[in-house]
């Protein structure tokens, strides 16, 4: 697609000979002329990084990751010291007095002087395995791009006020950015987020992410002209990867947690390539940008729920200023509303944004039009995308009100995968009542072949059946079939096999699953199946809520959840002949990821087959 389009030889025609896309510390019209509520909020952030003591990165926190599996404890140390970097650029910019520049200086330095600028689980890439970095083979993640981008972007923005303080300090950025990040992309292939190798897998979100940063430090530092050149255009073959195979529907099979890491970093690097080439290279108006960006509002619950699968939480702040100007680029009047919607609900204009300097960049000047802009949520009735299986629909388009129900065919080895084929969620007044959990913090184990050992990954802990006391397995092989989707005005029909997800050991041959749902009624999900044997025959559904359990009805009523937020209330009503049921608490650690979206605990229902048999059905109705 890309580079096709654009090849070196043409490259070398449109791409500018010196990009300048923002004013530098010394261009005062443009940064005088930002808000001065947003002035405010970041001069404030400076002044507190100017107390930054800049902790170490030993040896030891470096390992921990190896002797313990806990990759939060590091990266939390890491994180302090690239925010409080940024947050200093971007005060001096905003004030241009000079009072933060000493303190920039600091902050670069210890950066350039680390030997690896990325973070330890990653260091897999390297050819000695994870442990301490070997400086004498720079590998790219996610992280190192991202360092490499702040210190460029600081090197751009700051400039002539860092060669007063020493006239060292910006060939050192150039140096470390080129030795750790540009001739390690031009000079390697072998990089999995790169695309360039087949592996057999498609490419996720770490390949625009990275691709985003590896264009801007090329833009940014690169002074040779043809190393340029072959940087770019590389790059672009790179994010061919992504592009080529990305679904057609728009589906990011990550969720809408992964998103903003996804068809959001795609964006990035559009903007970043216009930019560069005065508009030459531009892709907005092809559909496939269309159904990707329309993703993130086709699956919002109301206003921070958003349908979650794999890793992805439920509760997601996407960043407004994207989603605004992507719905201009592509002329999604929708999408421009929604993130106008979510610039006042996280109050841009008093607290500014978060993210990268990369990204605040063209948030901050195009603040204005953003906090001009009308918001609301969307909220679109139905959302179908055949090609990942996942389906949505509400009682009424743009309310909330009544159920909300989505579910997933597709296969157990998506990115961040979960055993999950079949899973559905259900919501009753935009209020979470069957879930899907989401994931703990993640550690060495998440990315270990122990990785479905971990509750939340299982299907067990999903709202999916265990058949013959067998749970779905992992693997490409595991997947839905004869996936069947309609929707009209009073109904919506959602039906596939999911007897694939299973192994042999379950005895399966056919399980339909039907979730139907009657607009403004009741949510069905109806089992009909085939066994080669019948023992042991289990359904599991994940909630928040409290649950009553009666003659033939789950009585789930609200509880709080976290930050005010309450649970949804309903009644699922059951075959009491069929079935047998209990529940069981699992206690979530305060504090942590999952204790801040549902609170002290959540709760599995299991409903067991009293008599099973090689040949069955029932269906769980779901009322108010």
């Amino acid at each position: 697609m890309l580079a096709e389009q654009y090849p070196v030889e043409k490259l070398r025609e449109i791409l500018v000979d010196e990009w300048h896309p923002y004013p530098t510390v010394n261009e005062r019209e443009g940064w005088d002329g930002l808000p001065e509520s947003i002035r405010k909020v970041y001069i404030e952030r400076g002044e507190k990084a100017l107390k930054f003591d800049w902790p170490s990165l030993i040896a030891t926190s470096i390992l921990d990751h190896v002797r313990t599996g806990n990759r939060s404890r590091f990266q939390a140390e890491r994180n302090k010291r690239r925010n409080a970097l940024a947050d200093l650029v971007l005060a001096e910019c905003v004030e241009g007095k000079g009072r933060f520049v000493d303190q920039i200086a600091n902050g670069l330095w210890v950066t350039c002087e680390e030997t690896y600028w990325g973070v330890p689980s990653h260091l897999g890439l390297q050819a000695v395995g994870k442990g301490l970095p070997d400086v004498t083979e720079p590998t790219v993640d996610l992280f190192a791009a991202e360092t490499s981008v702040l210190v460029s972007w600081a090197s751009y923005l700051v400039g002539s006020k860092l060669d007063d303080v020493s006239p060292l300090i910006r060939p050192r950025i150039a140096l470390e950015v080129d030795r750790k990040i540009l001739t390690p992309l031009l000079e390697r292939d072998d990089f999995h987020w790169m695309g360039l190798r087949n592996t057999g897998r498609r490419v996720n979100n770490w390949n625009p992410w990275i691709n985003s940063n590896w264009l801007q430090s090329f833009l940014l530092i690169e002074n040779d002209r043809e190393r340029l050149l072959q940087g770019v255009a590389k790059s672009l073959r790179s994010l061919d990867q992504f592009i080529e195979p990305y679904p057609k529907d728009g589906g990011c099979d990550e969720g809408p947690g992964y998103w903003g890491r996804a068809a959001a970093s795609l964006f990035d690097c559009l903007e970043i390539l216009e930019s560069a080439t005065n508009g030459a290279i531009n892709l907005y108006d092809l559909d496939l940008l269309k159904n990707m960006g329309s993703f993130i509002y086709k699956l919002h619950v109301r206003d921070r729920y958003f349908v979650n699968f794999a890793d992805a939480s439920t509760l997601v702040s996407p960043a407004a200023s994207i989603i605004h100007r992507y719905g201009k680029r592509v002329g999604d009047e929708d999408m421009t509303a929604f993130g106008a919607w979510l610039a006042n609900d996280q109050n841009i204009g008093e607290q500014g944004f978060g993210d990268s300097v990369a990204r605040q960049l063209p948030a901050l000047f195009s603040v204005t039009d953003l906090l001009a802009t009308e918001g609301r949520q969307p909220l679109p009735r139905d959302a179908w995308f055949p090609d990942i299986e996942v389906m949505s629909a509400r009682s009424e388009a743009g309310s909330s009100d009544g159920f909300f129900v989505a579910a997933k065919g597709g296969t157990n080895q998506e990115s961040h995968n979960h055993n999950d084929v079949g899973n559905f969620v259900v919501y009753t007044d935009g209020k979470p009542l069957l879930i899907d959990t989401g994931v703990e913090p993640y550690t060495a184990k998440n990315a270990s072949p122990q990785r479905y050992d971990i509750w939340t990954m299982a299907s067990d802990y999903h709202n999916v059946p265990q058949i013959n006391g067998q749970p779905q397995h992992v693997g490409g092989e595991f997947v839905a079939k004869d996936v069947v989707y309609e929707a009209t005005d009073e109904a919506v029909t959602y039906r596939l096999n999911i007897s694939n997800a299973y192994p042999e050991d379950a005895g399966v041959t056919s399980w339909i699953r039907t979730i139907g749902f009657t607009r403004g009624q009741d949510v069905q999900v109806e089992d009909v199946y085939a066994l080669t044997k019948p023992d042991a025959l289990t359904l599991h559904l994940m909630t928040a809520s409290e649950v009553v359990v009666g003659n033939g009805i789950l009585d789930l009523k609200e509880v709080p959840l976290a930050d005010g937020r309450v649970s949804g209330a309903a009644k699922i009503h059951f075959d009491a002949d069929v079935f047998n049921v209990s529940t069981e608490e699992i206690s979530l650690v305060d504090g942590e990821k999952l204790h801040t979206v549902w609170g002290p605990r959540v709760v599995r229902i299991t409903l067991c087959v009293k008599n099973p048999q090689t040949q069955g059905q029932w269906t769980l109705r779901i009322t108010k």
